[in-house]
């Protein structure tokens, strides 16, 4: 784990060792709670700052932001000039051959021997070049031929081993699509930013919903830990009136069975309790055998029920990330539509070179004669003809925005509908919920009359069975009402998408 998961896990292992000391003198407190010293109790705000830094989700969305900027860096450097080097080794298998004079002996002889007398300087300086390069040549000889000639009177030119080094520069000077690709990598950017908190307002919500699970399944184990406790009770008391012979046989085979059918709901609890904390630190990203609890309960938050669910009116989406990121890729298709359109554009570039030649006969490196060649200049290029290719990706380009701008119009659509939903999944169990209180209220005041009225043998087994059921039913149905509201709200809450905004509507992934 990161340093700032230890902070926050030594915080918290810090406030159980508080709770531990409090709960002694806390009358009523639940023994189970408190009992494993090496147990961490996390509340939901130290669970969502373990997830934000632990999260797989967050990690792969904070790398993909990295990913993003570094391709953008990358298009960046292509405004900057492009140096590479080169070197080059060319062996020649057959040399070129030059031929000087006519291709007709007879009809042409004179003629190309007044030619030659004309250009005997020529020759001559020819000679010397080629003793230069290691060419025996002969002016005088028929066609000119010498010891490297061809047989039909050329000459044959060059060495046999070419060395070639040098280095080439080239810098876009203009160049619109360019410009363009790079405003569309800044775009890209931006996107993978909101898509990191899309991924975080996902993850927030699945932690809230995991942690109100594991309320929710506590709360089902102390229910019906209660009514295996009322069961072994009665059992006793029916024992008791049995031998007494003041309560039947079947009154007590009934108390053995309500104990019976108990435990079965018991065990089935605890192992929602265990799958529950499961999820939450699977979905917190820790280890699943680290020892973990959740502190408060579902009543903790019915005080929130009886809040204003909206204010300023009917809810926006101006800050929901589904819209934001079709924005995005809206803003991208534009630039994109004008960047296939920029490629009917001339481009205009600069280039340099600057490179070493030697032309050789054997490998004497040291005594090679290197000769300089460079050379700066611009290059203009200006498209004419592409087959359509152009015209076509601008058009698909369009209905690319086309198709975005309807997919905008169902999503849109689709939120405000799932907002309406929440709200209304909300109301409806705001008014579960004071019902349930009162069901509450009534069956426990029921089933402690029938507990003493069972006691002092004026009621049967049967009517306390009935009054325990009772009870049971609407403590469930109270603290369901409660889950059911808070996990609607953390759904609204990601659906407007008010986390990790700042105070100017910008994304701010440390702003929770």
């Amino acid at each position: 784990m990161t340093k700032k998961v230890h902070v926050i896990l030594l915080t918290a292992v810090f406030s159980t060792l508080c709770l531990v000391s409090k709960a002694q003198y806390v009358e009523g407190a639940s023994s189970s709670d408190y009992t494993d010293p090496d147990k961490v109790v996390l509340t939901l705000e130290d669970a969502l700052k373990i997830a934000l830094s632990e999260n797989v989700s967050v990690k792969v969305a904070d790398m993909e932001i990295e990913r993003s900027e570094y391709s953008k860096k990358g298009t960046y450097a292509s405004l900057f000039p492009q140096v590479s080097g080169s070197g080059s080794y060319q062996r020649t298998i057959k040399k070129q051959v030059m031929y000087m004079g006519g291709d007709d002996e007879e009809g042409g002889g004179g003629m190309a021997s007044m030619f030659t007398s004309a250009l005997a300087p020529l020759f001559t300086a020819v000679a010397q070049m080629a003793a230069q390069m290691g060419i025996d040549f002969d002016p005088t000889a028929s066609g000119g031929q010498s010891q490297q000639s061809s047989g039909d009177g050329g000459i044959a030119v060059g060495r046999w081993n070419t060395f070639n080094a040098g280095i080439n520069a080239s810098m876009p000077l203009v160049n619109v699509q360019l410009w363009k690709s790079i405003e569309i990598s800044g775009i890209g950017v931006e996107l993978a930013v909101e898509q990191a908190r899309s991924s975080r307002l996902e993850m927030v919500t699945q932690v809230k919903q995991a942690f109100y699970a594991v309320l929710l399944a506590k709360e089902a184990f102390e229910v019906y830990k209660s009514v295996y406790e009322n069961a072994v009770d009665n059992l006793g008391q029916t024992e008791k009136k049995y031998k007494a012979d003041k309560a039947s046989e079947l009154d007590y085979t009934r108390a053995k069975v309500n104990v019976a059918n108990a435990i079965p709901n018991v065990y089935q609890a605890e192992s929602q309790v265990m799958l529950a904390l499961w999820q939450l630190k699977a979905v917190m990203g820790v280890d699943l055998d680290m020892n973990i609890d959740v502190a408060g309960s579902l009543m903790d938050y019915s005080d929130l029920m009886f809040r204003s669910i909206m204010e300023g009116g009917e809810a926006e989406l101006d800050h929901n990330t589904t819209m934001r990121q079709l924005a995005i890729q809206a803003e991208q298709l534009a630039e994109t539509i004008k960047l296939q359109q920029a490629a009917r554009l001339p481009s205009l570039s600069l280039g340099f070179a600057y490179s070493y030649n030697a032309m050789t006969n054997d490998f004497k490196f040291s005594e090679y004669k290197w000769t300089p060649y460079s050379y700066v200049g611009l290059s203009l290029s200006i498209p004419i003809f592409s087959g359509g290719k152009n015209i076509y990706n601008v058009r698909t380009a369009k209905i690319q925005a086309q198709e975005l701008d309807l997919q905008r119009i169902n999503t849109e659509r689709q939120l405000k509908i799932a907002i309406r939903q929440y709200l209304n999944t909300m109301e409806a169990n705001m008014k579960s919920f004071d019902s349930a209180k009162e069901a509450v209220d009534m069956a426990q005041k029921a089933y402690d009359i029938s507990a003493k009225s069972y006691n002092l043998g004026k009621s049967t087994l049967t009517d306390l069975n009935d009054a325990q059921l009772a009870l049971t039913q609407s403590k469930l149905a109270q603290t369901q009402a409660v889950y059911n509201f808070m996990v609607a709200k953390s759904g609204l809450e990601q659906t407007l998408g008010d986390d990790f905004i700042d105070g100017n509507g910008n994304v701010d992934l440390d702003n929770m």
